[in-house]
């Protein structure tokens, strides 16, 4: 069988990423695939930049990444922006839109937001239309087969869908899951002497209290809002505050 294990959304989140990793390791996968927002969110973007690129075999770009490497000035994109070296900005902003690969016959795209734009979301909900829309080519991101399967991440929620025969797969985010406290990554084995495939969505526990830690040590702007969203599992809007 080949074996994939697909992590995303890590948002610099240390001790989620070598959790995910562990177990990764320990199930004896080798082809470890990250789907983006390795930076951003978290207090230690150049230790988890530093892990993926010493550990991932394919890395995509995420839309936190393309704003912390200077897409826009947000103060919560300077601060992870100020860690960097400007080697690793580099490697941020080089970093591929998606992955097309063909697994036992079938096309097999992973990006991480959409096939439309690093800011355009593909939701649970969207329409039909929208979902159908997502497995077409697009030459403007070398996007250029009409996928048969796609996987994606962004919205921080584990999903599989049945798209009228097409799988829609989100592997959920490792460092800042939003479906759940616990962090999720997604396994996908495929028979390399026919179509079939199998998804199994990983959920695991990690040292949490020493990731709130690091972050009430990091200085980093929008702390409280990032460690309500690690001990809820619930999206907190940030706005930025005066007078504080």
């Amino acid at each position: 069988m080949i074996r994939l294990a697909v992590l995303a959304d890590l948002h610099a989140n240390l001790e989620a990423t070598l959790a995910a990793h562990a177990d990764v390791q320990r199930r004896g996968i080798t082809e470890l695939w990250v789907l983006g927002d390795l930076v951003g969110k978290g207090p230690r973007p150049r230790e988890v930049l530093e892990w993926t690129e010493a550990n991932a075999t394919r890395v995509i770009q995420g839309n936190w990444d393309a704003r912390v490497a200077g897409a826009t000035n947000r103060p919560q994109d300077l601060w992870p922006r100020s860690k960097l070296s400007p080697e690793q900005l580099s490697y941020l902003a080089a970093l591929p839109y998606g992955i097309e690969e063909q697994f036992g016959g079938a096309w097999w795209r992973f990006v991480h937001a959409s096939s439309k734009g690093l800011f355009h979301r593909l939701y649970p909900h969207s329409s039909l239309a929208e979902q159908l829309d997502a497995y077409a080519p697009n030459p403007q991101f070398a996007l250029r087969q009409h996928a048969d399967a796609l996987v994606y991440a962004d919205v921080h929620e584990t999903l599989m869908l049945d798209v009228e025969g097409r799988p829609l797969i989100n592997c959920g985010s490792v460092g800042n899951p939003l479906d759940s406290t616990l962090p999720s990554y997604l396994i996908l084995e495929f028979d390399p002497h026919g179509p079939a495939h199998s998804a199994t969505f990983v959920r695991l526990t990690y040292n949490r209290d020493a990731e709130i830690a690091a972050a009430e040590a990091s200085g980093m702007p929008f702390t409280r809002e990032y460690i309500a969203e690690l001990l809820t599992g619930a999206y907190q809007k940030r706005r930025a505050r005066t007078g504080e």
